[in-house]
């Protein structure tokens, strides 16, 4: 049965350089990273050496605090290089791949027979359990807790983002692998949001409850949707899962393998011709942006989205989780007399000499610029009219920042993670970097509390 969900609060940052629904599979990338950094809060613990040769699914790391959680290659090959940092922690782990990948066999599970423990020992030893996330805290989810329900989000509304209808199309059959699978992990259901007008592969998935989705962004962030549906409390621990995620889970259980495939939407003003490509989980984005080619030299390059994304190299690695790879301007120029002449070129939500309150629908041409500096917070009510969350935006941002962990209790820091505040950093006049609050918030309490 859906249950419709309607999202008034938020804000649609339309963007020149959508990716347009064509799908191309980009060419083999020489090198594959995986970067420890990707999974917040993990120690890695080396299972194989450098010059080591490795099967796709073969496992490269496990979490030093929890063994039970691995990380695998997601290609076949060498792996050639491990690189350190300060006090020797790994930061980087490099596969130079073999032209055609060779898989490890897991063995095929029948999800609809399979029992709970039998699911999660396949997912935990395949190294598909990275995937599975939990709030509080937003991080790896404990295999050893049971969540009350799981979340799952079939929409993007962050600008720019991929289009999952597209992007899953056809794979229905691994999506309910995936989700049958899942059902059986938790003690209440498995929610999947969807877009009320589209045609969501999701739709007629069983062992699920679909809601349909409607209003601005960040209609589309699980968050978003579990406040709507389950709001968590203290004590409370749910899962969520990225769309695109439960393709390789479905794949796993339907074939034995960890086919670490992604169809990620290349996008952005820079772009000359942003569509979509087939790609692995830390291949090398160049394959596909210079594909595309890029008609401005001096741009950045986002694996992610424009709000939450991570700044990375034009000849860096796609990010374990990332399903977007953006290029806009970079903006490191300034404008004389910027900030006291009428705009009509940048978004913003408020109508002093700003007016692309009149053009709605209008696709801007934005960079990276800030437009101002950081300085201290600014009561303006800016952040309220875009926070669909029953939440005050300022005041726990504000009690992350002093450490109280009380307030950050009592206002509900259990319930968010930080691309919730993607856009009140958008919209904030003061420049502050609410998602790092956000996340240095939730790591205080991880550990104060746990």
């Amino acid at each position: 049965m859906s249950k419709d969900i309607k999202i008034r609060k938020g804000l649609n940052i339309h963007l020149k350089g959508e990716a347009a629904k064509t799908l191309s599979k980009a060419p083999r990338s020489r090198t594959f990273a995986i970067r420890p950094k990707d999974f917040h809060l993990i120690t890695p613990k080396m299972v194989v050496k450098e010059g080591a040769k490795v099967l796709a699914g073969d496992v490269l790391f496990y979490s030093k605090n929890h063994e039970a959680i691995k990380f695998v290659a997601p290609v076949s090959g060498t792996l050639t290089r491990i690189e350190r940092g300060a006090k020797r922690v790994i930061t980087e782990l490099l596969i130079e791949a073999d032209i055609q990948d060779s898989y490890k066999d897991y063995g095929v599970l029948k999800p609809d027979t399979a029992d709970a423990k039998t699911i999660k020992d396949l997912l935990l030893n395949a190294g598909c359990w990275p995937f599975v996330k939990q709030r509080p805290y937003d991080v790896i989810a404990n295999p050893e807790s049971t969540p009350s329900n799981i979340f799952i989000s079939g929409l993007s509304t962050a600008p720019l983002a991929a289009d999952l209808d597209f992007a899953l199309s056809g794979k229905e059959a691994e999506l309910q692998a995936a989700v049958s699978a899942l059902s059986k992990l938790t003690e209440g259901s498995v929610h999947i949001g969807v877009a009320k007008k589209g045609n969501s592969p999701f739709r007629n998935l069983q062992h699920c409850q679909i809601h349909e989705v409607s209003g601005p962004h960040p209609a589309g962030n699980v968050g978003t949707q579990i406040a709507k549906i389950a709001p968590v409390n203290k004590g409370d621990v749910v899962w969520t899962l990225a769309a695109q995620d439960l393709v390789i889970i479905g794949e796993l259980l339907l074939t034995g393998k960890f086919n670490a495939e992604r169809i990620v939407a290349l996008a952005g003003a820079s772009v000359k011709s942003p569509k979509y490509y087939t790609t692995k989980i830390g291949a090398e984005v160049a394959t596909f942006v210079y594909d595309s080619g890029l008609s401005d030299d001096h741009s950045r390059i986002i694996s992610g989205d424009v709000l939450t994304g991570t700044q990375i190299n034009p000849k860096g690695h796609l990010g374990y989780y990332a399903n977007t790879v953006c290029a806009i301007h970079e903006g490191d120029d300034y404008e004389f007399f910027g900030w006291s002449k009428p705009v009509f070129k940048k978004i913003s939500t408020t109508r002093a000499l700003t007016f692309s309150w009149l053009t709605p629908n209008k696709a801007f041409d934005l960079d990276t610029n800030t437009n101002g500096e950081h300085r201290a917070f600014v009561v303006t009510g800016n952040y309220e009219e875009v926070f669909p969350l029953d939440i005050y935006p300022m005041q726990i941002l504000k009690a992350c920042m002093v450490k109280d962990l009380d307030q950050m209790e009592a206002l509900g820091m259990y319930e968010v993670a930080p691309e919730d505040f993607s856009l009140t950093e958008f919209v904030c006049v003061s420049k502050q970097p609410h998602q790092k609050i956000i996340r240095d918030g939730l790591d205080l309490m991880y550990k104060e509390i746990g």
